[in-house]
């Protein structure tokens, strides 16, 4: 069975309560690490010049505290496995879904399960949706 690092722990860790229990179940089914919890206003300022974020300080669901968003990816990662990381997405969307949990995924930011729609793809990014 797939297990998460220390260091996965440890971002995870900085994540809402809500997250923390899907990405935990996720992990008995699909192997994946955890890239980032919460972000503090130098990452995402960083995160937001190099296009990877499309909100500024502090206006993203990562810099809260607990963070409402958490970037993970499957394991290993292939950043040219575009169709892993939908595959991935969509099992992570099922299981929050069994559990109740309300989530956003950033391969499809508008709910509609069209992913070919989406102007900015931020595959391994999944928030809750309050």
């Amino acid at each position: 069975m797939p297990a998460f690092s220390q260091k996965s722990l440890e971002k995870l860790a900085t994540c809402d309560p809500k997250l923390q229990a899907l990405f935990l179940e996720v992990i008995k089914h699909f192997d994946c690490v955890v890239l980032e919890g919460h972000r503090g206003k130098i990452m995402q300022d960083a995160a937001f010049a190099a296009g990877q974020s499309k909100t500024q300080w502090p206006q993203s669901k990562h810099n809260s505290q607990p963070s409402k968003a958490v970037d993970v990816a499957p394991y290993p990662i292939d950043w040219n496995d575009h169709g892993r990381f939908y595959y991935f997405g969509g099992f992570v969307m099922g299981i929050a879904a069994k559990m109740g949990i309300k989530i956003r995924y950033g391969g499809d930011w508008n709910k509609n399960t069209q992913v070919k729609d989406e102007k900015f793809k931020d595959l391994p990014h999944f928030e809750l949706v309050e």
